[in-house]
């Protein structure tokens, strides 16, 4: 058994699931303990059966209530060196036997989950991605990046499955609110994936076995749901892929996804 769900994603606030047998894993905190609390609750787990808790960075979005819950849940939270400096407060709330260390490209195990993370391109200490691996199918968590370089797309290859950033469509982000700086932040290397290359991504990894995919980070200001899914089904059709090849699904940004069966 292997599923998914995306309980927060948006530049307000990110929290993942990924779940097997007997194994409980969030990605990131970054809403209030109490809004991680009810998510969980509406798919019918406690905060209690969380096992671990990975950080990707530390932006506020990642790490809200990071400290927190692990406080008082008594969860483990695995981050690597750069991120654990970077987020000084969160780590004080975190009792010393529950801060777990690990390396970017060193593969560990938290319970029947491997866990290999990558290095990915966001103006952070150290941010990275994960793969994670059970039961022979591999979920690959990849947001907050700029652009995808070439290994980068290699260690999302063999994903069954994938959460992806589709943060913003550039023309709306063009014309949105947001400061000229921001926005130039936002669409260059280090910033967020746009509607488009998240579709040339999800493409180009079909060929190596790619079922599904859920568009996650979505930007409030610089894009939509609908848009994002129809930016992606026609890179989908230009690389000559009916819909019905994956399934995709759009990641809501202030509640839980449906829980999704990898395996």
């Amino acid at each position: 058994m292997l599923n998914f769900c995306s309980l927060f994603s948006s530049s307000d606030g990110n929290c993942l699931l990924a779940q097997s047998e007997d194994t409980n894993l969030l990605i990131d905190a970054g809403v209030s303990g109490k809004k991680i609390e009810e998510a969980l609750e509406s798919i019918h787990i406690p905060i209690e059966k969380i096992d671990a808790i990975l950080v990707t960075h530390e932006h506020i979005d990642h790490i809200r209530s990071l400290g927190t819950i692990s406080k008082k849940y008594h969860i483990p939270v695995y981050a690597n060196e750069k991120t654990w400096n970077a987020m000084p407060e969160q780590k004080k709330k975190i009792a010393e036997e529950n801060q777990k260390l690990f390396c970017i490209e060193n593969e560990f195990e938290i319970g029947n989950f491997k866990v290999f993370p990558f290095s990915i391109p966001h103006d952070a200490a150290d941010p990275c991605g994960f793969n994670l691996c059970c039961n022979g199918k591999k979920l690959s968590i990849a947001t907050d990046l700029g652009h995808i370089p070439p290994h980068i797309f290699h260690l999302l290859e063999s994903s069954s499955f994938i959460m992806l950033e589709s943060n913003y469509d550039k023309e709306v982000l063009r014309c949105c609110s947001y400061p000229y700086s921001l926005k130039k932040r936002i669409d260059g290397p280090n910033g967020h994936l746009s509607n488009t290359v998240a579709g040339q991504t999800v493409s180009k990894l079909i060929h190596s076995g790619l079922e599904g995919a859920m568009l996650g980070h979505l930007s409030k200001e610089s894009n939509f749901p609908d848009l994002a899914y129809k930016t992606v089904l026609e890179e989908l059709n230009a690389h000559h892929y009916s819909e019905k090849i994956i399934h995709l699904n759009v990641a809501d940004r202030l509640k839980p996804s449906k829980l999704i069966h990898i395996a």
